[in-house]
């Protein structure tokens, strides 16, 4: 009977950790390039129940599993594409991807999931490489975001909207020159810049997009922003012209959320909360009979 508490009560807080997820995701439905998280959840390590002394084996026979419960491991985030919504505003960059990988085995692309994973008969799992922009943190550190929302300030550092500065490919913040506005800056579908003056056009950076081949890798820290803590692990390199990418000027990408699934997800974990609920008051019951009840005979 104190097992059934303890699952039913691995089960409550599971379903509060899942409702906090899609809570999150609700609450960032209109944040440019957000991507959305799913809670991973797994069972405890199951019992294995055996029938002791079996006349028929001699020794133990196994009756079956018994499960002791389950647990929010980690939470992933899916990286799949954003629809794009223009705003056409000269500051704000939108990335398009949709990148992929040939399968050696048969020399045919990798048919991966919604959720950008593919395993393989081997049991190899295997991700969808993601493009990001890179981007500079108060402690000049390099982080990684989708969100293209960018400003300048009066400097002409072009920042983003937390404030952190943009990078250039070779890892240096994007400055504009004196007198230059956004206005007059033009982006190719590399993230090539160059504005306009009197008529002359002139290079000014190139945005640093980059492509993680495991964006899995990747940590999330807030406000859309992403750290590496293993570069190794996540592959990083530079976006290349034959690559299945593009940085559209004047759009911003729209968060992944699934609207209608995440209410769906919202209301399924509140009702598994309930029963579990329901179960741990059953027990309590139980235990109130047989100690105030039971225990007077």
């Amino acid at each position: 009977m104190l097992r059934g508490l303890y699952t039913a009560a691995s089960g409550m807080i599971t379903q509060q950790r899942r409702h906090d997820t899609v809570t999150q995701n609700i609450a960032n439905i209109n944040t440019a390039g957000y991507k959305q998280v799913n809670s991973v959840t797994h069972s405890f390590p199951d019992v294995l129940i055996s029938l002791m002394g079996d006349k028929e084996t001699g020794g133990q026979k196994t009756i079956g599993r018994l499960t002791t419960g389950v647990f929010a491991e980690e939470s992933m985030s899916s990286f799949m594409q954003g629809d794009l919504k223009e705003t056409n505003n000269s500051s704000d960059f939108g990335l398009v991807s949709s990148l992929g990988l040939i399968d050696p085995a048969t020399d045919q692309p990798i048919p991966f999931d919604a959720s950008g994973k593919y395993v393989t008969e081997d049991g190899e799992v295997i991700y969808r490489p993601e493009v990001f922009f890179t981007v500079q943190d108060a402690n000049g550190e390099t982080r990684y975001t989708r969100d293209g929302g960018f400003r300048v300030n009066a400097a002409g550092d072009l920042l983003t909207d937390q404030g952190q500065r943009v990078l250039n490919t070779d890892g240096n913040p994007i400055v504009l020159p004196p007198g230059i506005t956004m206005d007059q800056v033009k982006s190719d579908s590399l993230g090539n810049l160059s504005y306009d003056e009197d008529g002359v056009q002139t290079d000014l950076a190139t945005i640093g997009v980059v492509v993680v081949n495991n964006p899995h890798q990747l940590v999330r820290e807030g406000h859309g922003v992403f750290r590496v803590d293993n570069v190794q692990a996540a592959d990083i390199r530079a976006l290349e012209a034959e690559d299945n990418a593009s940085v559209r000027q004047g759009y911003l990408e729209s968060s992944n959320v699934d609207t209608a699934q995440a209410m769906v997800d919202l209301m399924a974990a509140q009702r598994a909360y309930e029963s579990n609920q329901k179960l741990i008051q059953y027990y309590d019951k139980s235990l109130e009979k047989a100690v105030n009840e039971i225990g007077r005979v």
